[in-house]
């Protein structure tokens, strides 16, 4: 008769195996560590949908190598992936030094994205930056204290304002601290191996297509389709797979997704430039060395003359606005509130008087933020 199996020993082959294991897993959590601090040098997202992606893609086909279940070896590498996600996150909350918060619209390579990780690359104690779907979301995110400050943009040369961003602003809880002015160069971008000739739509954020108005002209038979997010829909043509889609975003998204370049600089004009504002839930104080700008938003009495008297008040005081922005007021059929840029800090002895001159002529003036003025170029 053959020899038992003996389970006694058998079982302690399983532990020793175990043993090895926990000991990797151990290993591999002290590795995160020091991956999450270069990603807070590097002011760039914890978690990377795409290169979540590439790594369970890999352990499938290691599985199937080992004779494996490759579903159940991602089911385990998703939850391992959450425990070293909780690591970092713990790491973070651990550190002498936290990291600022910040919250951005849209997914990696998208222009927010970008404009964030080059205002706060290499800050001292780290960024840790978080996309999100919505600019409500971004809004919601600091006025809850889930975000430090957030980053949205409220302008650009060729397409105009972003009244959602005005529209935030409107509701209370927010101030401008800062302003980032960033040059937009707008790629197509489609699968390898497409053609613009055989596209038949490109997606991307609304601002983005109106950007590019022009190359729609030229290319009558592409339909321009909304997206939420630049970036996005790049990561969406990844996707879907389809040739006949296109997208408009970064150079950045298109290496990130694995997109070709059909074409560069597409956008109307060369001088296309976004400026977005950093918002928080406090008031930013600095000294004025130099240029500033003091955001205003008022809302007007009804009656009549009092936006040219507002306007004379600026004037008298030697004030230069540099944007004057009307939007709709919820539940005030045609009644309209204005946000106004001026050059010039809340404090100082012109901006200060010619408020006050202003605020008599309103139902309400409130000044949504006073900041350093960024440079073009």
């Amino acid at each position: 008769m053959a020899d038992q199996p003996d389970l006694t020993e058998l079982r302690q082959t399983i532990e020793a195996i175990d043993s090895e294991l926990l000991a990797l897993l151990a290993r591999r959590l002290e590795v995160v560590v020091p991956i999450a601090e270069a990603k807070l040098e590097a002011a760039s997202p914890f978690r990377d949908s795409l290169r979540e992606g590439i790594v369970f893609s890999r352990v499938r086909d290691l599985a199937r190598g080992h004779g494996l279940d490759p579903h159940r070896a991602e089911a385990l590498y998703r939850l391992l992936l959450e425990w070293s996600v909780a690591r970092q996150q713990e790491h973070v909350r651990q550190r002498e030094t936290a990291p600022l918060r910040v919250a951005y619209q849209g997914v990696e390579g998208s222009y927010t994205h970008l404009a964030a990780r080059e205002r706060y690359a290499g800050r001292p104690g780290g960024t840790l930056l978080s996309g999100l779907a919505t600019f409500r979301d971004v809004a919601e995110a600091v006025r809850q204290r889930e975000a430090d400050v957030g980053l949205m943009p409220i302008e650009n040369t060729t397409a105009g304002s972003i009244t959602a961003t005005y529209d935030l602003l409107a509701e209370g809880g927010l101030s401008i601290t800062a302003e980032v002015v960033s040059h937009i160069q707008h790629c197509l971008l489609a699968l390898p191996g497409a053609t613009v000739e055989g596209l038949r739509e490109v997606h991307s954020h609304p601002q983005a297509l109106g950007q590019c108005e022009r190359f729609f002209i030229d290319h009558p038979w592409v339909r321009p389709v909304e997206a939420f997010d630049t970036a996005g829909a790049a990561r969406m043509l990844a996707d879907r797979g389809d040739p006949s889609v296109g997208a408009i975003a970064s150079e950045e998204a298109a290496g990130r997704y694995g997109m070709d370049i059909l074409a560069r600089h597409i956008q109307t004009q060369e001088g296309n430039y976004t400026r977005f504002v950093e918002v928080a839930t406090e008031p930013v104080v600095f000294d004025c060395d130099g240029p500033c700008k003091t955001t205003v938003m008022l809302e007007l009495s009804h009656e009549p003359g009092a936006l040219a008297r507002v306007l004379s008040a600026f004037a008298r005081h030697r004030v230069d606005l540099s944007k004057l922005e009307s939007r709709p007021i919820v539940g005030k059929p045609f009644s309209y509130r204005f946000h106004v840029d001026l050059a010039g800090h809340r404090a100082s002895k012109e901006v200060s008087a010619a408020l006050a001159e202003a605020e008599v002529e309103c139902a309400e003036l409130r000044v949504l933020g006073c900041y350093p003025a960024a440079t073009v170029g």
